[in-house]
């Protein structure tokens, strides 16, 4: 324990502790009150009078207690807590703009550019996922290296990957036919698949108020449709498929990589699933978008930017699943309910400014009772845990 020697005739206080410090401070009608408030400045409010100041006496205090370290640390505290304020809202703005970002690129390449291969472009994403997700595992170590134990997690992996290829197949087919803001108003009704998928394959049954919830959301989606200018029934229906499978997507990652020596993180699972897409994707291209290489090597003929969309596209893919796994890192669940709904809004209204597509009043509204929906969809699931 340091101790502040209370001497009645000195002309200075003397604060000394073990490391054989001292530290003065000059006397001028200082009184014990005013010794006692300053220790506690400290943070330890346990301390006590020894023997009485006016008898020679010391007050004992912590052995780490400083005169300045309340101060100090508040003052180290506060910075920290801005920086990490800083590099959350970074974060945040990184996973916005590549999501937005390659939604976007995608509608432009394989609507307006008229680059009409969206199964070699998903290849092309995949190809990007599993060289940066290398890079980043083994090299950068952003994540521990998780391997597969067993050739039946090996099977189990390789059926999600299946299915995580159909939905972004389906989901980049639609955006040749679909606005971006109908496709978002598709895709968020994501939660009432999911709600399906996990009843009819684990028989898991929610509250009655969550099935509720879905209500508005599918509702919602009607609604937009009906008063969608740019409706397609073809695109239409694809999307859907594509919000089916992502959903059916997470229900069997859910079922199959449940028990503990199985489970992967998003970074591990997307290292292993990328490279089994790219096997699933490369001869569903050459059978279905024969000659896409040579036709992309004449384009590029007349017009190098093609190279550097795809690959900056491509890139941007991958940044989507960082981004993601970081934000849901360093941000807490609610956190990122709350900033999903809002980057479908924002993806939205930036894609009307930018593709300056029709949008009507009744589609707009349809959209807004879907996200409305799928707000108490989230709060009702969180209630019922």
């Amino acid at each position: 324990m340091a101790q502040i020697a209370l001497i009645a005739p000195a002309s200075v206080i003397a604060i000394a502790g073990r490391g054989k410090q001292l530290v003065s401070y000059r006397r001028k009608k200082v009184g014990l009150a005013s010794v006692v408030g300053c220790c506690r400045m400290g943070g330890d409010r346990k301390t006590r009078v020894v023997v009485k100041a006016s008898e020679g006496g010391a007050i004992s205090l912590p052995r780490a207690w400083s005169p300045h370290k309340g101060s100090e640390d508040q003052t180290g505290g506060t910075k920290m807590k801005g920086s990490n304020r800083l590099f959350t809202v970074g974060l945040v703005a990184a996973w916005y703009s590549s999501n937005i970002g390659v939604l976007l690129l995608n509608k432009y390449l394989l609507s307006n550019y008229g680059f009409k291969y969206p199964i070699f472009l998903t290849m092309c994403h995949m190809t990007a996922c599993s060289l940066l997700s290398y890079v980043a595992i083994a090299w950068m170590k952003v994540v521990p290296l998780q391997t597969i134990r067993s050739r039946v997690q090996f099977f189990k992996i390789s059926a999600l990957s299946l299915v995580f290829c159909v939905s972004v197949v389906f989901g980049n087919i639609s955006l040749r036919y679909l606005p971006v803001s109908f496709n978002q108003a598709i895709g968020a009704t994501t939660p009432f698949f999911t709600a399906v998928f996990a009843y009819l394959m684990t028989f898991k049954r929610e509250a009655w108020l969550t099935y509720l919830t879905l209500v508005p959301v599918v509702t919602g989606v009607i609604i937009a449709s009906g008063g969608e200018p740019s409706f397609h029934l073809f695109g239409f229906i694809i999307c859907v498929a594509a919000t089916g499978a992502r959903a059916l997507k997470s229900v069997l990652q859910g079922i199959l990589l449940s028990s503990e020596g199985e489970k992967l993180n998003s970074m591990n699972l997307l290292l292993y699933m990328a490279p089994m897409a790219v096997v699933f994707l490369l001869p569903a291209t050459l059978i279905m978008e024969e000659n896409v290489v040579g036709i992309t090597l004449a384009l590029a003929r007349d017009d190098s930017k093609i190279i550097w969309y795809l690959l900056f596209n491509s890139s941007l893919a991958y940044f989507v699943n960082l981004t993601n796994f970081l934000v849901t890192k360093h941000t807490s669940a609610l956190t990122l309910q709350v900033l999903g709904n809002a980057k479908g809004a924002v993806a939205v209204v930036v894609s009307i400014l930018i593709f300056r597509n029709p949008v009507s009043v009744t589609g707009m509204m349809g959209y807004s009772l879907t996200v409305f929906g799928v707000i108490l969809y989230s709060e009702a699931k969180k209630r019922s845990k």
